[in-house]
């Protein structure tokens, strides 16, 4: 199994990543407890980055290749907010949801397109960026949140062409469209097809 340090603390996106990566021999795990990013960028890209370098730094057991994403909503009526800023727009996941219902209580139902970001980039223990990608889940904000599953902002995004929230996917499905899901697959193809070891 090629293990690969995903620069996060979020177990349940490594979960969720696994369950894509293992058909391809690929493995993710967390990042040292001393793991710390900061997330000053302005862009996803420049935020993966820093994050996979952050993990790399910190990283004393011998790991070679470190991986980061950093996700976000945009949306329409927000001119694209809360975008890179869409983990800290609230304190919990909850009230983050709820911040965003409310400043779209006065948009029309044209003006509640969105879209999930998501941007990946892995490195070596040196810093270098070995390959980047980018996934991108197109759909609209609900006007309530329904769907169990997911995290996250997923129980108010209704996927294009789907007419359901992300948190009404089955995982599998999910997995398949998602930005995260679409991101990661270009990735898993690179390195598939790369001399990595």
């Amino acid at each position: 199994m090629f293990e690969i340090v995903l620069a996060s603390s979020n177990e349940h996106k490594i979960q969720e990543m696994n369950e894509i990566s293992m058909p391809f021999g690929v493995k993710f795990i967390l990042p040292d407890e001393n793991f710390n990013p900061t997330e000053d960028g302005t862009t996803f890209e420049e935020n993966s980055y820093s994050k996979a370098l952050a993990a790399a730094q910190c990283e004393n057991r011998g790991k070679k290749y470190f991986m980061a994403d950093d996700s976000g909503l945009c949306v329409d009526f927000l001119n694209g907010a809360p975008g890179i800023k869409s983990a800290r727009y609230a304190n919990t996941a909850q009230e983050r949801i709820n911040k965003l219902l409310d400043a779209l209580k006065d948009a029309k139902e044209n003006q509640r397109g969105a879209k999930f970001v998501c941007s990946l980039v892995l490195i070596n223990a040196t810093g270098q960026i070995l390959n980047k990608t980018l996934g991108i889940c197109k759909g609209k904000i609900a006007h309530k949140q329904s769907g169990e599953g997911g995290f996250g902002y997923d129980p108010v995004f209704v996927v294009e062409n789907k007419n359901k929230t992300m948190a009404s996917l089955a995982q599998d499905e999910k997995n398949r469209i998602s930005h995260r899901g679409r991101a990661l697959m270009d990735m898993l193809m690179w390195i598939k097809c790369s001399d990595l070891k």
